[in-house]
């Protein structure tokens, strides 16, 4: 498999996850998601420094975020024709997918995941990702049988017309994880506004 950059990705990456389709199809009075709070944002540099030896690539197979309930299959997902990022299937909605052509997850560089905010049926497998605190936990589980352990550093949200892409998608000199949903505020006329963004590195594997 030919491998890519991951700044090749458009920003429009994550339209197609920010429908708000259970909100759009819901009556009455409905909860949005999450959103981190602004003390979420700072990286701690203590956090930092503690960074594991990369591992060599291997293929995703599962996500787990203990403190927000996430236990996931990992598709893969490759460009559309205008250069954003596919998405899982919107009607499975525990299912996230990660960027196949970029970074694996925990080999050196900037790995990248997405998954639906909801569907139609209801909150989906990142619904919860706005809560997560600084210094969470997520493991991927990896095709060679290891697991890649991450420590969040930031959660942040963007509205999509300050899409920042090369803070998300750009290359880093040790092991990185992105994950991507939908945030950044609700309308029922377009959907989401934004992205909520969280930012991680590998802190050990097993």
């Amino acid at each position: 498999m030919r491998r890519i950059g991951n700044t090749a990705i458009a920003s429009v990456t994550v339209v197609a996850l920010c429908s708000g389709a259970w909100l759009l199809h819901s009556a009455g009075t409905t909860h949005a998601p999450p959103q981190p709070a602004a003390a979420e944002g700072t990286p701690d540099p203590g956090e930092e420094r503690l960074t594991a030896p990369a591992l060599p690539p291997s293929p995703p197979t599962r996500i787990r975020i203990p403190s927000i309930r996430v236990n996931a299959p990992l598709m893969g997902l490759a460009l559309t024709p205008a250069g954003s990022l596919d998405v899982p299937p919107a009607g499975d909605k525990n299912l996230a997918g990660w960027y196949e052509s970029g970074t694996t997850p925990g080999e050196r560089g900037t790995a990248i995941v997405a998954g639906h905010v909801d569907n139609t049926q209801g909150p989906a497998v990142f619904y919860d990702l706005g809560a997560l605190k600084k210094g969470s936990r997520i493991e991927v589980d990896r095709r060679d049988g290891g697991v890649a352990v991450f420590t969040v550093d930031a959660i942040e949200v963007y509205q999509a017309k300050d899409f920042p892409d090369d803070k998300v998608y750009g290359a880093a000199a040790r092991p990185e994880l992105r994950v991507i949903t939908c945030g950044g505020g609700y309308s029922r006329a377009t959907g989401y506004q934004g992205n909520v963004v969280v930012f991680a590195h590998l802190t050990g594997s097993r």
